[in-house]
């Protein structure tokens, strides 16, 4: 009798243990940061209206409402610059896709004249982003949207544009930048390197700085187109270090 209550209660215990073991691994959830970032085009403004984000995992599609929702110049996020979008958690699973849902006010700005930007798609079902990565649990982790506007933005050639979303998704730490200064500073207008048959690149600003962010490892030629009066010029062999800013200091025209 009493090697079946000991029995009795080392089940029990048992029992508790694993339940409790369950409901911990069930608090147990991953975070997730969401942040846009922008490679330029040639545009005075575009004008993206972001609502929400929807986040597709194994468990099935989660929805989370923005920061602050609204109008987003991508124009404004340029050489490294970036803007949170929306941070949650949810149980640890695989992340499939990242979804932009857009509201109806886009439009993109050229020469001083404002132009509907049409985006049917991405309206009705979002703007469908594929990742497919495991968030573990307790982890936390941050992905940059980096939106190309330049390649993104089709004139249709009668006055009507169309976004045709070209999206960089970018998980932290597993890229690096390249940042310089032009002297003088109005010598040039963009620097860019390829990777492939993918061209990453910024436009220089008016002092005269750029950095070209979310570049993989590697060993890149880095073109720097120049303004009327100056010649372009490449820096070859420009080396990048994940997680790190490789820095080609003053380019001299």
């Amino acid at each position: 009798m009493r090697t079946l209550k000991i029995f009795t209660a080392i089940f029990f215990i048992g029992i508790l243990l694993t339940s409790c073991s369950k409901n911990d691994k069930n608090t147990e959830d991953a975070k997730l940061n969401i942040r846009l970032t922008d490679a330029p085009g040639n545009y005075d403004s575009v004008l993206i209206d972001i609502q929400q984000v929807e986040i597709i995992t194994d468990q099935g599609k989660q929805t989370f409402p923005l920061i602050n929702p609204g109008i987003y110049n991508l124009l404004d996020y340029s050489n490294g610059l970036d803007t949170l979008l929306v941070t949650g958690s949810f149980p640890a699973s695989r992340l499939n896709q990242i979804r932009l849902i857009l509201g109806f006010n886009n439009t993109v700005v050229l020469n001083g004249q404002s132009y509907t930007l049409n985006t049917p798609s991405a309206q009705q079902s979002g703007l469908k982003l594929n990742v497919q990565k495991d968030l573990i649990a307790g982890g936390e982790y941050t992905y940059t949207l980096d939106f190309d506007a330049a390649r993104s933005v089709v004139s249709m050639g009668n006055g009507s544009f169309n976004l045709k979303p070209v999206i960089r998704v970018i998980t932290e730490a597993i890229s690096g930048a390249i940042e310089g200064q032009v002297d003088p500073a109005n010598a040039a207008y963009y620097s860019f390197i390829v990777n492939g048959t993918d061209t990453m690149g910024t436009s220089i600003d008016s002092t005269g700085y750029f950095k070209i962010i979310a570049v993989p490892a590697g060993s890149y030629d880095l073109n720097v187109l120049a303004n009327p009066g100056f010649s372009n010029q490449i820096e070859n062999g420009v080396q990048v270090v994940n997680g790190q800013v490789t820095d080609v200091g003053t380019l001299n025209f």
